[in-house]
């Protein structure tokens, strides 16, 4: 499932041809993905000006001058695809957009999702109500994460990955920056040092720019809106690499996995120790 960097490349790639440009035409060409679309969805897509282009979490919201936004969730296989000609047997919404330029939403498993709602409203939608600060964002710093991992007896790795306490991140970008900052992944947030809690919040921001600067990890189905592949896998430190030697100069160590929480948490055991 595409996280954080993935949709911040893909809402980057779409912004030049949608906002400020109205959508001329929207053809649904199905009643729903992962959950039914709203109700007259082409209608209300029609001659509508796209005011602004933005992401939120794992999300991509489209303010309209309707005074409504759409949200879009790329789910396990969706795409967001620039140029589309004819559709395709997995496009489900295809804009044409003013100025010519024609987008898909494709998404071959059918897990994503596509909705609309009142902007003022946005903060209570289903979706997005609850979600914590961006990592990004001036809002996430080491005061709020010691703030929220006090007391507590989770797994770091496991708290980082809940949006309510920090919104896009998901099990790649965890992994590698645990690593970066020597933080073993089963650690109680509880037991974290302050100087572990102010190395993580910095070490976070870096591994996202880097990923989105290289347009995201292409593991399975993921493109960026242009239809290039993303390259940031080809810099993985641990995830993924299960037996292979750690990158860490002179660790001498090698990667291991282990599952929390259903999901697979890579680290090095030599690197990432409890202290």
């Amino acid at each position: 499932m595409p996280e954080l960097p993935e949709v911040e490349t893909v809402m980057r790639g779409l912004a030049p041809v949608m906002e400020g440009r109205r959508i001329l035409r929207a053809d649904v060409r199905r009643e729903g993905l992962r959950w039914p679309f709203p109700e007259n969805l082409s209608t209300r897509l029609a001659g509508k000006r796209v005011e602004r282009l933005r992401r939120r979490a794992k999300y991509i919201l489209a303010d309209l001058d309707s005074g409504e936004s759409a949200i879009i969730h790329l789910g396990m296989s969706g795409r967001m695809l620039i140029g589309a000609g004819e559709p395709l047997k997995h496009d489900h919404i295809v804009l044409d957009m003013e100025g010519g330029t024609r987008i898909a939403f494709n998404d071959a498993r059918r897990f994503g999702m596509f909705d609309l709602t009142a902007t003022n409203a946005l903060d209570s939608h289903r979706m997005l109500a609850g979600i914590g600060p961006e990592p990004l964002g001036n809002t996430f710093d080491a005061e709020y994460l010691a703030m929220r991992f006090v007391g507590r007896k989770t797994p770091v790795k496991s708290a980082l990955l809940d949006q309510k306490v920090v919104a896009g991140l998901g099990n790649i970008y965890v992994c590698e920056a645990l690593w970066r900052a020597r933080i073993d992944p089963r650690l109680p947030v509880g037991d974290m040092r302050p100087d572990q809690v102010e190395t993580l919040v910095p070490t976070i921001r870096d591994v996202l720019g880097e990923a989105i600067a290289a347009g995201g990890s292409s593991l399975k189905d993921y493109r960026q809106a242009d239809g290039e592949l993303g390259y940031f896998q080809h810099a993985f430190a641990v995830y993924g690499r299960e037996g292979e030697p750690c990158k860490s100069e002179g660790c001498g160590g090698k990667i291991e996995r282990i599952v929390q929480s259903g999901r697979s948490t890579f680290h090095c055991p030599r690197c990432q120790q409890q202290a």
